[in-house]
């Protein structure tokens, strides 16, 4: 603890602090839970959109002994072109929430091409926009992290450093003020006696 002043106004100064570690460590400590539980929803959120990735990808195997026949097809068939993404706010932390992807298909000869083509494409769409859609709850959940860290670190100053901090320091500051108080009196007493005595004498 740094070094304080054994004064009325320093009392008053650590007194005003601990008032106002007091009223902020409840926003903080409550803070702390909403950003716990958001972070618990996205990354349920994340595994939904994997649970249903893998249905997507369980319902193609179903026919994807087609492709067999000739591999190179796919072969960068659909590519990501952009992700549009909005943003959202959460416990004060600004998020980006997906929306959707744009893609590109590649040209590919209809005739010279298997009927499949065109449900592997929509089906490659799918995989690629959910993949993307779980990069963004990943994202979300990298940044209410950070923020939950900082935000616990915080609890943790104010609960275990500022408020006994300032406590101790009050409580300090108080026997100082007695003292003083008493040994003020004590003089006083004293000064009246020795008065008192110099009157009679």
């Amino acid at each position: 603890m740094a070094k304080i002043k054994l004064t009325k106004t320093e009392l008053k100064a650590q007194s005003d602090a601990l008032k106002r570690y007091q009223r902020f460590l409840p926003m903080l400590q409550l803070k702390k839970q909403q950003l716990q539980s958001e972070i618990a929803g996205i990354v349920a959120k994340a595994e939904a959109v994997t649970e249903r990735e893998r249905a997507v990808r369980e319902d193609l195997s179903r026919w994807v002994g087609l492709f067999a026949t000739d591999d190179s097809l796919l072969q960068g068939l659909v590519s990501v072109r952009g992700v549009r993404t909005g943003s959202a706010n959460i416990a004060g932390v600004p998020i980006p929430t997906f929306e959707s992807i744009e893609t590109d298909v590649r040209e590919v000869d209809a005739w010279a091409t298997p009927a499949w083509i065109d449900s592997a494409v929509e089906v490659t769409t799918q995989i690629l926009s959910l993949q993307c859609e779980r990069a963004i709850y990943e994202e979300q959940r990298r940044l209410v992290t950070a923020e939950l860290r900082q935000t616990s670190q915080r609890v943790n100053l104010f609960e275990k450093v500022k408020i006994p901090e300032c406590k101790e320091a009050i409580r300090v500051i108080k026997i100082a003020l007695g003292d003083e108080q008493t040994s003020a009196v004590t003089r006083g007493k004293i000064a009246k006696s020795r008065t008192e005595s110099e009157v009679a004498a």
